[in-house]
């Protein structure tokens, strides 16, 4: 049953009912659910399917192909092909004997049958464009969790593809509400809070969701996972990025790097800490880090958009560079954790990047979804001389309607207590904001914590506030 995954299944059945020949690719990161989307919205409908072999040779490649066409209905007599020409000239044959009204192919993990030297990329322009996109029967599906190789050889290539594509669908983690989703048809037994707690963890990737265990808390299941003896996710880190990059060497640097850094780092910060080179490359490691979700790039308020930040975001990554850069011995090591400074203080982060994954869901409480506005972060050194204390605001809302919405983001498992003190550094942040800034705009301070606001003396001094059951909205 696929979850949370309707928009996505809708596109690929509308390219099923197409009546010319259509090109879709599908990526994302690994875990993310691209072959359980495809497969689950065809239901086998496949005149022909074939997965890659990872870490395959060329020879193993062709050979797994070969047998996939044989299963798919391809008769005695034919050799198995020397090259991926001579493949596709055979999968013309399947779609040609095939009596199914829409002739759906699925190559999932496509990257992986692109060994050195193989041409596949050629083989499969020369397929597509000499002669399957002039069959209007054709629907061909390619998938690869690879995302660099997808985004150079399939989606921006200057090839013989170029701008061949119908669709392409970009999977994304879940949000929240399809967590709730997905956890609800898994009859877990969390609550609200204690699925923002396994969000802060696992992020929204529903591989990792369908590893929990039923009728165990939120902390065993995370020592289930992470530190118990042959724990399944102890070295997925290693594995998620090596499976996404071929070359994962530089990504794993820039990451590390901002995981450093909570605010985040300027392109010029991120090479100067990385002793990476300066260019275009650089670029698009970056831009490929952003579209697998790792990181963001945001503008601190009022500064020009060459002073871009890139902030790490997942929530997956962060936890791995909190707690699991040391091998622990302790089976139990996250439920003996617990309240310790080291897990609140990662706590405090995790909330705030969980609300930074939803700031559509912030927008649509706030009922600002129709107005224009732009999402940025504050931070400004102290100045005495005019009176500017130094401040961070992690999340800045500048509306068209000459509003800014300043945040403030507590994680908490019972209605939050404003303090005399949090609200003095309230007033301070906000006071600073306008010195910096100089706008004449309104400051909105919003609240976002699980179970809202304690009603105290200081309440009210807080124009509006975010709840959990907000950030669950879809």
């Amino acid at each position: 049953m696929l979850i949370g995954r309707e928009k996505e299944a809708a596109v690929l059945l509308e390219a099923a009912e197409k009546e010319e020949a259509q090109f879709v690719a599908v990526y994302g990161r690994r875990r993310v659910g691209k072959t359980y989307l495809v497969r689950e919205t065809f239901k086998g409908r496949f005149t022909f399917q074939h997965a890659g072999i990872y870490k395959g040779t060329r020879t193993q490649q062709l050979s797994a192909f070969f047998d996939a066409l044989r299963e798919a209905g391809l008769p005695e007599g034919f050799e198995e092909p020397k090259d991926w020409l001579g493949a596709f000239r055979l999968l013309k044959e399947i779609i040609r004997r095939s009596t199914q009204k829409k002739k759906i192919l699925f190559l999932d993990e496509l990257s992986w049958m692109d060994t050195p030297k193989s041409d596949l990329i050629k083989a499969l322009e020369y397929f597509w464009n000499s002669w399957a996109s002039a069959q209007n029967d054709v629907l061909l599906i390619v998938c690869s969790s690879a995302t660099s190789w997808m985004l150079s050889k399939v989606i921006h290539n200057k090839g013989g593809l170029y701008n061949r594509l119908s669709r392409q669908i970009l999977l994304r983690p879940f949000s929240l509400s399809q967590c709730s989703a997905y956890a609800t048809a898994k009859q877990y037994a969390f609550s609200t809070t204690q699925m923002m707690e396994l969000y802060m963890v696992f992020g929204g990737v529903p591989f990792y969701w369908g590893l929990l265990e039923k009728g165990l808390s939120v902390a065993q299941n995370v020592d289930r996972l992470f530190f118990a003896e042959d724990a399944p996710l102890r070295d997925e880190y290693a594995y998620l990025f090596a499976s996404i990059f071929r070359q994962p060497k530089d990504y794993l640097e820039i990451i590390e790097t901002l995981a450093k850094k909570k605010k985040g780092l300027t392109r010029n910060e991120i090479l100067e800490n990385c002793k990476l080179t300066g260019s275009g490359i650089f670029s698009q490691r970056l831009a490929e880090l952003e579209s697998c979700g790792f990181l963001r790039e945001y503008h601190a308020f009022g500064k020009k958009t060459r002073d871009s930040l890139y902030q790490l975001t997942d929530p997956f990554v962060l936890f791995h560079h909190h707690f699991l850069t040391m091998r622990h011995d302790d089976p139990a090591f996250w439920s003996h954790q617990l309240n310790t400074p080291a897990v609140n203080t990662w706590a405090g982060l995790s909330f705030e990047m969980l609300c930074l994954l939803h700031v559509e869901q912030i927008k649509r409480k706030l009922g600002i979804s129709g107005v224009l506005t732009d999402v940025a972060s504050f931070s400004c050194k102290a100045k005495p001389e005019e009176g500017i204390c130094g401040s961070q605001i992690d999340l800045v809302l500048w509306r068209a309607d000459r509003t800014v919405n300043l945040f403030e983001m507590k994680f908490a498992n019972a209605p939050y207590a404003l303090s005399k003190a949090v609200m003095e550094g309230l007033r301070r942040k906000a006071g600073d904001f306008r010195l910096e800034t100089k706008t004449r705009d309104a400051l909105h301070w919003t609240l976002v914590t699980p179970y809202g606001l304690f009603k105290n003396a200081y309440a009210g001094e807080v124009q509006s506030q975010v709840t959990a059951e907000d950030l669950f909205a879809e």
